[in-house]
């Protein structure tokens, strides 16, 4: 159990220490509190797909700065004290290790993981940390970004009835998701694919099954601008493997808007968007993601964009930056003076309004709508009854007060199922077959099992 390994931490890292006498009663709170908080890092890192490091912040204002988005508990003395305590043992070894420039302000954190001994036990805990332990929902969930010589810093703010009705209703929608179990039923034996897909992606994080909340970003100082969803460990699976996910094992369905930006633009500037695709009239159908890419890209720009974004390529088009970028632009005349205006984060505020509206009308009906880029995640009757879209239909009209033309729903299913559970199957597979289906699957099911078990305590 992950309570008892945690207080026979506490105990070794205590031998290792030589204190001629016992820490004050607040003191141990929160060096427990510490070593608690490093084990169920390490815990939850373990597991994630792949395997991720661990950071620790070792410089000491850290933990005295912002304290809006600091847990209170953790105080510089105590987690150094475990970390130097667990380094001591053997149990973690530092993979990169951290500095800081006084003069530039500038720095990279000190990354570790789990090793020997303890990489063996948080392996063979029973359980699972998404399942076994609940968020603290004291940790702030409304954050505000700013930018300092360049770079994205966190800014601390007093609380508005805006700012605090986006915490609400976050609560709401993160409690919701609390009481799901969102999952990615993988084939066992191709783990290692994605594991391999998502290490070679640099914009993409481990899949860690414990980040089943949200938090919502604001960012250039003003809760006007971004406000977007983060932190949904479904947010960092492959496209292509996003039909894998399931609610409470049931299949999903993913709706998406399409076209979203484009369409707010030209309501927002009085201009219709017309039936032609808003992507493929630009070079007449192909390349349609690269269009999409460099449109938003040219929303997002606050400059004439020169030069091709660093997160564009272009090498499988045939078209340099600069005639992209102008055949846009004669795409687009309508809204050709919205480019290089810096309104990409006015416009991300208005459809995070969008998808908290959509998430919230989900959570009235207890159900789960998992948010990624422009589109949902639904269980798939949501989807096949039309629900869904008109939920979200209802919720950009309500925001932007025109319709939007167009949207994309995409029944999610795969082929390893069970006949029972697709419904569009006729198949009946023979004992044999099902139980080599569950055996192929057996990480997903297991996962599955301690959820129901834990609901059920």
């Amino acid at each position: 159990m992950f309570t008892e390994l945690v207080k026979e931490v506490v105990k070794r890292i205590e031998k290792t220490e030589g204190r001629s006498r016992s820490r004050r009663v607040e003191d141990q709170l929160r060096f427990e509190h510490a070593v608690k908080t490093t084990l169920l890092d390490l815990w939850q890192s373990v597991l994630s797909m792949p395997m991720r490091e661990c950071s620790i912040n070792r410089r000491s204002g850290y933990y005295s700065d912002l304290t809006q988005y600091r847990d209170p508990l953790l105080t510089y003395r105590q987690v150094m004290a475990v970390f130097d305590g667990m380094v001591k043992l053997g149990f973690i070894e530092v993979t990169q290790e951290g500095y800081f420039d006084r003069k530039t302000q500038q720095g990279e954190i000190t990354r570790f993981v789990a090793r020997d001994e303890l990489l063996e036990r948080l392996q063979e805990l029973d359980g699972h940390p998404a399942i076994s332990i609940q968020p603290d929902f004291k940790t702030e969930t409304i954050i505000l970004r700013n930018k300092l010589d360049g770079k994205k810093v966190l800014q601390e703010y007093e609380d508005t009835p805006a700012t605090e009705r986006y915490r609400a209703n976050l609560k709401k929608i993160n409690t919701c998701f609390l009481r799901h179990w969102p999952d990615l039923e993988i084939q066992d034996a191709e783990l290692p694919k994605l594991e391999a897909r998502i290490a070679k992606h640099s914009s993409k994080d481990p899949i860690d099954l414990s980040q089943r909340t949200l938090v919502r970003i604001f960012t250039n100082g003003s809760f006007k601008e971004g406000g977007r969803f983060y932190r949904g460990w479904w947010q960092n699976v492959p496209s292509e493997y996003r039909k894998y996910i399931t609610i409470d094992e049931k299949r999903t369905a993913e709706v998406d808007f399409s076209q979203l930006n484009p369409h707010m633009l030209y309501i927002a500037n009085y201009k219709a968007l017309g039936s032609e695709d808003a992507y493929d009239r630009v070079l007449d159908g192909e390349h349609r993601s690269l269009v999409k890419q460099a449109f938003n890209a040219m929303v997002q720009a606050s400059g004439p964009l020169n030069n091709c974004p660093n997160t564009i390529d272009l090498s499988k088009a045939d078209i340099g930056w600069t005639e992209l970028r102008d055949r846009i632009i004669a795409a687009h005349k309508p809204i050709a003076d919205q480019f290089f205006k810096g309104v990409g984060n006015k416009l991300q505020f208005k459809d995070s309004c969008i998808a908290e509206s959509v998430m919230l009308n989900f959570t009235e009906m207890d159900a789960p709508a998992l948010p990624v880029h422009d589109s949902f995640i639904v269980h798939h009757g949501y989807a096949e009854t039309g629900e869904t879209e008109e939920i979200m239909r209802r919720a950009f009209f309500e925001i932007m007060g025109d319709h939007i033309t167009k949207l994309d729903t995409e029944i999610l299913s795969w082929t390893y199922r069970k006949a029972e559970d697709q419904h569009t199957s006729t198949t009946t597979l023979s004992v044999n077959d099902v139980l080599q289906g569950d055996d192929d699957v057996s990480a997903w099911r297991q996962r599955q099992d301690w959820w129901y078990a834990e609901r059920h305590l």
